[in-house]
C-alpha cells in the first residue's frame, strides 16, 4: 500500500499498475472535499515520485464513482469573497491537472454515478471506460453554478463546443451510449468485466506511449476555432441560456466562458474558468439554490427518521372523487398502494377515473410507462359508491368539499368503518384539524394530509399535526406521502397551515393594489418577470375564484388582527358575477381551450368594467419595484411568523413549503432566504414604509429584534 488515506487508497500491483481507489471510510458515497483533494494531491505526488509505476487505474470502492463536491462545504466557500472563491476552485483544479500531467498513462473505470467534480476527475484521466449501469453529467447548473474543476475546458476538447454546452446548461445525466457516441468516454463495459476492460485499456496505453502523448498534447491545445466560429457554434446554446436571465445567470456565464476560452491553451482556459466560476458563485441564485439543496437534504433526513417508526400502508381509501380524488387515487395506485375511491355520485366517480386514465395515458404517450403497466395501475383503483372494503384500509383520506359540517359528517362515517389502528387524514386546505377532530372517538388517529392541485405534479404534502394527533399517525402519513413520491413537511395546526396562511397576505396585498387602481394585468406581468410561474390574478383564476375567496376568508378570520380588509375586493366583485376562473371560462381573464384542450387566457374587456367598483379612485400607476415590494413583503413577514409560532420546525421547512406548494421562484431560495439576501434591516425599513396600508406590513417584534442585531434568519 503506497498510500492509505481516509478517502483514497493507493496500491501498486506487481505489473507496475497503481490502483488509485476512492474509498471514503464508512460513508455510502465518495465526494470531493478538502480532505479528499488533500489526499489526492499527496497520492499523485507519490505516483510521480515512484519509478516503478507504469500506469494508473482510477477506481471506486463504492456503488457510485464520485457523486460530486461536498455541497455543505461549498456553503462556507460561497460566503467568502469572489477572489477567495476563485483561489479555492483554482487550487482544486490544479490537483486534477496534476492527474492529467502524470508521467504515466491513466484510465478511469467509471463504475457508477460520476457527477460534477466526479466527472471532472474522470476527465482528468487519459482514457475512460464506463459501466453500462453508470451515468455521468454536470448537474451544477441546478445549484446556480457550472463545472469549476476543469469541466468546461476538458469536455469541449473531447466532444466539441455545442455538445459540451448542452451537457453543462441542461445539467442532465448522460447514458454510456451517448457519452461514447459523442467521445466523452472510450469504451463501455458490463459491470462484471469493467475492471478487466479498464486494465486492458491501460495496458494498451502503456504500450502505445506515442498515441497517449499525442492525445495529451491535443487536450492541452486550444480548440481549432476562431472566436467568431466559436460564437456561431454556441449561438443556439446562448439563446437557450438567455431565457433564464436575469434570475438564473449561470448558464449564460457558462456559454460565454466556453466561447471565450475556446481558442486558449488548457492552462489559460482553466484560469478563465476559475474566474468565471467565482462570478457565478457570488450570485443570488447560487446562494439560494445551494440553500434549497441543503433544505431538501434536511427534509429527506427528517422523513427517514419518521420512516423508522412508520406503520406500513398496504391499502388506502379516498372519500371524494372528482379531479382531486382521482389525482390522489392515481398517485397511490401508481406507487404500488391499491386504493378505494369512494363518492356518493356516479358522475364524480367517472370524473375521478377519467382523471386517473388521463394521467396514465400521458405517461404511456411519453414512453414512460408500458400500456400493460398502466392497465394494472388503473385496476388498482376501485371506484365505489359504498364504504365496502374500508375495514381493510390502513389510511383513509377525506377529500370532500371544503365545508366543516360536511367534512365532520364524513369523518365520523369513516371512523365508524375503518379498523381501530387505521389513520384517517383530511385533505383540508384551510380548516383547523382540531376543529375537524371534534366528535371523533380516536382523535389520536386523525391528521391533516393536504395535497396540492394538480396532485400528479405538485411535490408538497403538508402533514398537519393536530393537538391530539399521535406520533404513530404522523410517522405513518409521512411514510405514506414519501412512498407516493411526494415531499412531506410536518406542520402544526393553524388556519391555512403554512402555504395558505402565507398565501393569504400575498393575495390581500394584490387585492389592495387593485383597490388602489393598479392594473391587475400589469401586476401579473411584473410578478411573472420577477420569477413567479403565474401572477396573482392568473393564480386566483387557476385555483378558482370561489376557492380563493373561501381560503382568504377562513385564514383571515383566523388572524383578524392582521388580515382583515375593509373594502370590496376584486374577488368579491367577480365572484358575485359568478366568474369562477378557469373552471367556467371567466375570471380576471377569459379562457378558451387550445388545440390540446388546455385553457389559454386572454384579456377580457368585461373585467375592466366590473372592476370599477373594486377601485373607487380609478386607475393609477406605480413602479415595478413598488409592486414587487408590496406583494413580497407580506409573504416574507407571515412566513417568519410561521417559524416564530412553531408552525414549522425550521426556516428551511417554511421556505421549502412555499417553493414546493406555491411555486415561489427558486432563485429566491424561499421567502426567508430572500429576506436574508435583502438584509433584515432593509426588510423592516421597507415594511415600515408601507405601514399605512395595513397590518400585513407589520413586522413581528421578534423579526425587528433580529434585524436590530444585524443577524440573519438562517444561522451562519
Amino acid at each position: 500500500m503506497l498510500f492509505d488515506g481516509q478517502t483514497i487508497k493507493l496500491e501498486l500491483q506487481d505489473n507496475g499498475v497503481a490502483e488509485l481507489r476512492f474509498e471514503r471510510g464508512d460513508e455510502p458515497v465518495n465526494k470531493l472535499d478538502r480532505l479528499t483533494f488533500d489526499e489526492l494531491r499527496r497520492a499523485l505526488e507519490l505516483i510521480a515520485a515512484t519509478p516503478a509505476v507504469k500506469g494508473v487505474l482510477i477506481t471506486s470502492a463504492k456503488e457510485a464513482f464520485i457523486v460530486g463536491a461536498d455541497i455543505f462545504e461549498f456553503t462556507a466557500v460561497f460566503k467568502q469573497t469572489q477572489g477567495e472563491v476563485v483561489a479555492f476552485v483554482a487550487e482544486n483544479s490544479k490537483i486534477i491537472t496534476m492527474l492529467s500531467d502524470l508521467p504515466v498513462p491513466t484510465v478511469a473505470a467509471i463504475n457508477g454515478l460520476a457527477l460534477g467534480g466526479g466527472l471532472e476527475i474522470a476527465l482528468g484521466a487519459d482514457y475512460r471506460v464506463m459501466s453500462s449501469a453508470a451515468k455521468i453529467g454536470f448537474p451544477e447548473i441546478h445549484l446556480g453554478i457550472f463545472p469549476g474543476y476543469g469541466g468546461t475546458v476538458r469536455l469541449p476538447r473531447l466532444i466539441g463546443l455545442p455538445a459540451s454546452a448542452e451537457w453543462i446548461i441542461s445539467g442532465a445525466q448522460q447514458t454510456p451510449e451517448t457519452a461514447l457516441r459523442q467521445g466523452a468516454i472510450d469504451a463501455i463495459a458490463t459491470p462484471d468485466v469493467l475492471r478487466a476492460i479498464a486494465l486492458a485499456k491501460l495496458g494498451q496505453a502503456i504500450e502505445g506511449e506515442a498515441e497517449q502523448r499525442r492525445r495529451r498534447l491535443d487536450l492541452k491545445r486550444g480548440l481549432p476555432h476562431s472566436k467568431a466560429e466559436a460564437a456561431e457554434l454556441l449561438a443556439n446554446a446562448k439563446a437557450q441560456a438567455g431565457k433564464a436571465l436575469p434570475h438564473l445567470p449561470a448558464a449564460h456565464f457558462a456559454v460565454e466562458l466556453l466561447e471565450e476560452a475556446a481558442g486558449l491553451e488548457r492552462d489559460a482556459a482553466l484560469a478563465l474558468e476559475a474566474e468565471a466560476f467565482g462570478k457565478a458563485a457570488k450570485t443570488q441564485a447560487a446562494a439560494s439554490l445551494v440553500r434549497i439543496f441543503i433544505n431538501e437534504q434536511a427534509l429527506k433526513k427528517t422523513a427517514r427518521g419518521y420512516a423508522k417508526t412508520a406503520s406500513p400502508v398496504r391499502k388506502a381509501a379516498v372519500v371524494g372523487a372528482g379531479v382531486m380524488g382521482g389525482g390522489i387515487a392515481y398517485q397511490s395506485a401508481a406507487r404500488g398502494v391499491p386504493i378505494i375511491m369512494k363518492d356518493i355520485a356516479d358522475h364524480a366517480l367517472d370524473l375521478g377515473m377519467t382523471e386517473a386514465r388521463k394521467l396514465l395515458a400521458r405517461q404511456v404517450e411519453q414512453g414512460r410507462l408500458a400500456q400493460d403497466k398502466a392497465d394494472a395501475i388503473l385496476s388498482a383503483i376501485t371506484p365505489s359508491l359504498s364504504y365496502d372494503g374500508f375495514d381493510a384500509v390502513d389510511v383513509a383520506i377525506e377529500a370532500v368539499v371544503e365545508d366543516i359540517a360536511v367534512k365532520k359528517t364524513v369523518l365520523r362515517d369513516i371512523e365508524a368503518l375503518v379498523g381501530a389502528r387505521a389513520i384517517i387524514a383530511s385533505n383540508t386546505s384551510s380548516l383547523r384539524i382540531g376543529d375537524l377532530a371534534e366528535g371523533l372517538q380516536r382523535p389520536e388517529n386523525f391528521i391533516g394530509m393536504h395535497f396540492f392541485n394538480p396532485v400528479a405534479r405538485m411535490a408538497l404534502i403538508e402533514v398537519v399535526r393536530g393537538a391530539k394527533t399521535s406520533e404513530d399517525a404522523v410517522a405513518t402519513i409521512v411514510g405514506y406521502a414519501t412512498a407516493l413520491g411526494k415531499t412531506p413537511i410536518v406542520v402544526q395546526d393553524c388556519p391555512g397551515f403554512v402555504v395558505n396562511r402565507t398565501l393569504t397576505p400575498y393575495l390581500l396585498a394584490f387585492l389592495r393594489l387593485v383597490h388602489d387602481g393598479v392594473d391587475f394585468i400589469e401586476i401579473d406581468r411584473v410578478m411573472e418577470s420577477f420569477g413567479w410561474p403565474m401572477g396573482p390574478a392568473y393564480l386566483i383564476d387557476v385555483i378558482g375564484m370561489d376557492i380563493s375567496h373561501h381560503v382568504v376568508d377562513i385564514v383571515s378570520a383566523g388572524f383578524p388582527e392582521r388580515m382583515q380588509i375593509s373594502f370590496t375586493s376584486a374577488i368579491d366583485v367577480l365572484l358575485r358575477e359568478k366568474r369562477l376562473g378557469q373552471k367556467n371560462g371567466h375570471g380576471f381573464y377569459k379562457y378558451a381551450n387550445d388545440s390540446k384542450g388546455r385553457p389559454r387566457k386572454e384579456a377580457d374587456p368585461e373585467t375592466e368594467r366590473l372592476l370599477a367598483e373594486a377601485r373607487p379612485n380609478g386607475k393609477s400607476e406605480i413602479c415595478e419595484a413598488d409592486i414587487i415590494e408590496r406583494m413580497m413583503l407580506p409573504l416574507i413577514l407571515e412566513t417568519a411568523r410561521c417559524v416564530e409560532d412553531g408552525v414549522v420546525a425550521s426556516p428551511g421547512e417554511a421556505d421549502m413549503s412555499l417553493i414546493l406548494g406555491l411555486g415561489l421562484p427558486r432563485y429566491l431560495g424561499g421567502a426567508l432566504q430572500y429576506a436574508d439576501h435583502l438584509g433584515l434591516a432593509s426588510v423592516v425599513e421597507r415594511a415600515d414604509k408601507w405601514a399605512n396600508l395595513g397590518a400585513i406590513y407589520r413586522p413581528s417584534e421578534r423579526l425587528r429584534e433580529i434585524a436590530a442585531r444585524g443577524a440573519l434568519i438562517y444561522p451562519t
